[in-house]
């Protein structure tokens, strides 16, 4: 089975920078979108339409392909989609940009000089988005994102620092 890809709407943004953190292609809804635009660009892209919105997921059109959770927080969400997706929270954290989702390159030497230099001592990885042109690395903001991934990955559905 192919790796699943998502649109979540603008009510899941935060379960979508999740899967993001994870390594998943996650798209976001951009607050105001139609159902029918959603509907058609999970379709066109190949993505589940992922959604609390119970008048969306009774859309025609959706192919199938458009995914009711019920939960109310995160943690609750994410564990729901972990079940009927068996997402591996693990496979490739901090892959993708979490602002636009595009995939992560190794940061070259001369972005390396854009880090900070307190962050350098405890920092050994930094990649960068060529499309957002930004260097990200493995500071404390990531730890604790890496600590709650871990979490979802053994079936505890807490978010760390919350």
């Amino acid at each position: 089975m192919p790796t699943p890809r998502f649109l979540c709407d603008e009510m899941l943004q935060r379960l979508g920078r999740w899967l993001r953190a994870a390594g998943y292609d996650t798209a976001i809804a951009t607050p105001g979108d139609e159902d029918r635009a959603l509907v058609e660009q999970a379709r066109d892209e190949g993505r589940w339409l992922v959604t609390r919105d119970r008048h969306l997921a009774r859309f025609r059109n959706g192919d199938g392909r458009i995914v009711l959770l019920e939960a109310n927080d995160t943690p609750a969400l994410a564990a729901e989609l972990s079940t009927r997706f068996r997402i591996d929270w693990l496979s490739a954290p901090f892959s993708r940009c979490l602002d636009c989702n595009t995939p992560l390159r190794p940061a070259t030497a001369e972005q390396w000089q854009q880090v900070p230099e307190s962050a350098l001592a405890r920092s050994t990885v930094a990649r960068y988005c060529p499309t957002c042109d930004k260097v990200f690395w493995e500071g404390s903001h990531v730890r604790r994102m890496r600590h709650t991934l871990e979490h979802f990955q053994r079936g505890e559905w807490i978010i760390a620092g919350d």
